[in-house]
């Protein structure tokens, strides 16, 4: 039987190391996108279809983090999510997630802001916001205060008085009763509350 000692020999430990801001190490490199490390790329330490040779290379881990920002913004907790359904240690996805962070990568105030934009151009109300950026993968509190700020300065009742406007135009002709239902059923499935829609449909239905 072989020994723990031969055993960790030939396979090493899973240790995390520390990533401290300002501090290289040769393992961790540096985190600027347009100064990559020499050594292997992650693309070179990832299996097709299998998880990373080394779940604890912060390296590895940075690039395919980088790649996925490359990709499209995310914020840190959709980036956590996606690291670790790679494969990718725990520790090590947080220790590379917090340095994004740090350096202004990942920002998730910026992309809940930028978030919430999104959702009033396809003329979604609060709660239709709140939802989408949720499933996004910002933190709740987080899309609930953007999306409260949102509301404040008069936004998704403009995108429900809009909302209105086009239904009212596409209808033209029909039933009242058709019209109005038909707007109230986009105006829910859009997440605004009733006595914004209500006020709508009497002030264009009625």
């Amino acid at each position: 039987m072989i020994s723990a000692e031969a055993f960790l020999a030939a396979h090493g430990t899973c240790e995390t190391p520390v990533v401290e801001p300002g501090v290289d190490s040769p393992r961790r490199g540096t985190w600027s996108r347009g100064n990559r490390p020499a050594r292997r790329s992650a693309r070179s330490m990832l299996r097709p279809g299998r998880e990373p040779e080394d779940p604890c290379d912060v390296d590895a881990c940075r690039e395919s983090a980088l790649r996925l920002l490359d990709a499209a913004d995310r914020p840190s907790g959709a980036l956590r999510d996606r690291l670790i359904d790679k494969g990718y240690d725990d520790e090590t996805v947080a220790a590379v997630v917090d340095r994004l962070i740090e350096v202004g990568l990942v920002d998730d105030e910026s992309y809940a802001q930028s978030a919430v934009r999104y959702c009033v151009g396809r003329l979604m109300g609060y709660r239709g916001a709140v939802m989408e950026l949720a499933r996004k993968g910002v933190d709740r509190p987080l899309a609930e205060r953007v999306c409260d700020e949102a509301r404040m300065s008069g936004v998704f009742e403009d995108a429900a008085w809009e909302l209105g406007r086009r239904s009212a135009a596409k209808t033209q002709g029909m039933d009242p009763k058709v019209r109005k239902r038909r707007f109230w059923s986009s105006g829910g499935r859009k997440g605004h509350d009733a006595e914004t829609l209500r006020a709508v449909a009497h002030e264009l239905f009625d």
